[in-house]
Parts: structure tokens; sequence; C-alpha cells
């Protein structure tokens, strides 16, 4: 980013608590333009050419403080303080992560190594990832966590949710939000990932803990209830019991629905006013049509089926049908273990029958959807200034040329990042 404006540091002591990026206070009253935009995605149709991209040509982008507080054509841009030169380039509002598992601690290489060769694997799966996070300090904890926040802004990513989920105690469930909770607002609670080993023998106490002791001591830290409901994990009616006992402590639910197997999940989703039922790889047409008439957006994981090989969810189907769809990486140690959006955008595109601008605004406005915000995912007046840059001409080189680094800068709240 060529700019006449100096940089704010990340390390500059206003910096707040995010590892994801810098977000360091900007003054108040001064203006920054970023001119020369080859291709600007707003995701505002009525800003650009009536499209959900909202797309405009040589555009210009006025940001004051945190916000956007303009946006059109390039030569109409208002005199400001400060100029960035985009040479050409493309933006696009910044990705918007809207489920991943990023509070654990090591890795399932040989889990993974064996399945892609064929070779049966007998270890725990999930389960070995909690004695890993048990037994994991909580500065090691965090460092793996900010490691990873910045891999994603590396690629991008301006927002994300994470779970906890691989503590399954009262204590490291509530230890995982508060690592969480100091560097996103968008944290999940998770104790029901799946029935914790020390329960497993009595399911039905676990789900008794989930919605109680463990419950209370995660509350302060989380805003979303999740639970994967899924045979082997949660059935149609513990979910629910979870999901309603966390909407009354005021968290709101989002759901783990239909990735392994047809189940109850998406319903049920829809049934509480979930904000996401995520997966959605084995659908009925009921399912379908219960999403497209609720507000309940469907998030795709594509990592997830890249990773284990498993059916891709059929995207085509759903936009078809007029669901809203959301675009995530899922990025866990066992599944899907990619912090890369454009890497998902590109599978979205070649495997999962979405179209390159689907993709772009359901990684973007459909992430923002599926955390029921609208300051965000969007590039327009009033929305936070969270903005992607791409060495390229237009968005659809994300899926154009996969695994290509293209994102050469990134603006969170403002103030631009350094990669």
């Amino acid at each position: 980013m060529n700019s006449t404006s100096t940089p704010s540091s990340p390390g500059s002591p206003n910096r707040t608590n995010s590892a994801i990026g810098s977000t360091t206070d900007t003054t108040t009253g001064t203006t920054t333009v970023i001119t020369n935009i080859g291709s600007l995605v707003t995701n505002d149709p009525s800003l650009g050419d009536e499209s959900p991209l909202g797309l405009i040509l040589d555009a210009a982008v006025v940001i004051e403080g945190d916000r956007v507080v303009w946006t059109g054509e390039n030569s109409k841009a208002p005199a400001t303080d400060n100029r960035v030169d985009a040479g050409g380039r493309a933006v696009l509002p910044g990705f918007v992560d809207s489920h991943s598992h990023l509070v654990f601690a090591g890795d399932r290489t040989q889990e993974f190594n064996a399945r892609m060769s064929g070779r049966s694997y007998t270890a725990g799966g999930i389960r070995t990832t909690v004695a890993a996070t048990r037994a994991a300090t909580d500065a090691e904890l965090e460092a793996n966590l900010t490691r990873y926040l910045r891999e994603a802004l590396r690629q991008g990513t301006t927002t994300f949710e994470t779970k906890s989920g691989y503590g399954l105690t009262v204590e490291d469930e509530a230890r995982a939000l508060r690592i969480a909770a100091a560097h996103t607002d968008e944290v999940t609670y998770l104790g029901a990932h799946i029935v914790s080993p020390d329960y497993a023998d009595d399911p039905a106490a676990y789900v008794a803990l989930v919605t109680g002791e463990m419950l209370d001591a995660c509350v302060p830290y989380a805003r979303w209830v999740d639970v994967f409901c899924e045979k082997g994990a949660f059935d149609g009616d513990q979910a629910r019991a979870i999901l309603t006992a966390g909407k009354a402590k005021g968290l709101h639910p989002r759901i783990h629905a239909n990735q392994l197997s047809y189940g109850p999940g998406v319903q049920l989703a829809v049934e509480l006013d979930a904000a996401s039922a995520d997966h959605c790889t084995h659908l009925t047409d009921a399912d379908v049509d219960a999403l497209a008439n609720s507000r309940t957006v469907a998030t795709l994981l594509p990592g997830a089926e890249f990773s284990t090989r498993a059916q891709w969810p059929d995207a085509r189907r759903l936009l078809d049908a007029g669901v809203t769809v959301a675009l995530s990486t899922d990025c866990n140690p066992g599944s899907s273990f990619t912090s890369s959006v454009p890497f998902c955008i590109a599978l979205a595109v070649r495997d999962m029958g979405m179209t390159p601008d689907e993709a772009a605004w359901s990684a973007t406005a459909g992430g923002a959807q599926a955390l029921r915000r609208d300051d965000i995912g969007r590039i327009a007046p009033g929305a936070y200034a969270d903005l992607t840059l791409l060495d390229a001409p237009s968005h659809v080189h994300l899926a154009y040329r996969p695994g290509v680094p293209l994102v050469s800068g990134v603006w969170r709240r403002g103030v631009p990042m350094i990669l």
C-alpha cells in the first residue's frame, strides 16, 4: 500500500486486544481516500451496478476514523487529509470468517496423513485435541490462537468467530472463551462439541453439565451457543435442550447441522431462529425450503470436505432456492486445518456450483449475516472500514488464481495493517 500518510503501527499504545490486527484509534476528523481502485466490491447494489456485489469500476473509498464515509467514482472523490493509490487493483470488504475453532493445542497430522493415504487410523479424533488442550497453559493456547489470527489477517480476514469445544470441562471451556474474548466479540460456547470422554457412559449427565454449571461459567465470555447435532454427538432433543438453555441465558443459537448425515439440525436451527446452520451437506427438500423461508443462514465450510474427501455441499441448490449462504473456513486441527478464506472461495466455485460473484459475496456479506451484523461485510457509508486490497484487477481472481497470495493490503476499522 503506497500512501502519503504513515500507517499506524500494530504496536501502538492505543491498540485494543485484537490479535487479528491493530485497532489503533484513528483521530476523528482525519480522512483518507483510497483512490484508483480498478474494481470495488461494495455489497450494496444501490452504490454500484445494482448487482448484489454493487460493483464500481475506477472507484474510490473515503475513510474517516474507523468508518467508511463515501464510495463512488474515482473522478468524484472528495478532498481528504491522506491519499492511498490502489494502482488499479481490486478492493472488497474484509472477509468475515463466521465459523472457526481456534482455541486448541496440538495437531492431528498423523490422522490426516492416514486418511489421505487410505489407511485406517484408530486414534481419538476430537478427543486427541481435547487431551492436548487440557494439558496446555493459557499462554500456549493464546499463542496458538494469535498465530492463526495473523495467518487469517494476511489472507484478508478482518472479522472472525471462534468457539470453545476442546476443553469439555467447566474450567477448560470457560478459559477457552475467556482467551478468545480478548481477541473477538464473536465468541461461541460449544461445550456440546462431543460428549466429554469423562461422561462417555452417562451422556445425560454431560448434557446437564453443559446446560447448567458449564453454561453459567461460560456465559460472561460468549455471544453465541452452538451444538454439534449429529449421530455420535448430540441428537435433536439434546441439541434443543442445550440451545434453549443458552437462549435463556442470553446467548443466541447457531448449530453444526447435517454435516455427516441427514438429521434434525437444520429444522431445529430454523425453529429456534438460529443465526446460522453450519455445514448443511445432507439436506432434504424440506430442509432447503425451511432455510429459504427463514433468516437462518446456511454456512458452508468447503475446507472440511476438502480435508476429509467427503461429499461437497450443494451450494447451487441452496442459492437457487433463495437461501442466504455464507462461506467460512471451519479452521480446526482435525477436519479443516486452513485459515484461508480465499482458498475456500476457490473450492466453492470449483466444486460447489457457486459463481465467483456469489462466493465473494458469501465470504463477506454472507458471513456478516451469519453473525447478524450490518456494520461489516460491505463497503458503504456507516460500515466499519474493513477492506481487502488484492494484487489483481478483480475479485474473480480469488477463484481464477487459487493458492496464489493475492492479498496485498488490509485495513481493519480504518487502520492499515502491516502484513
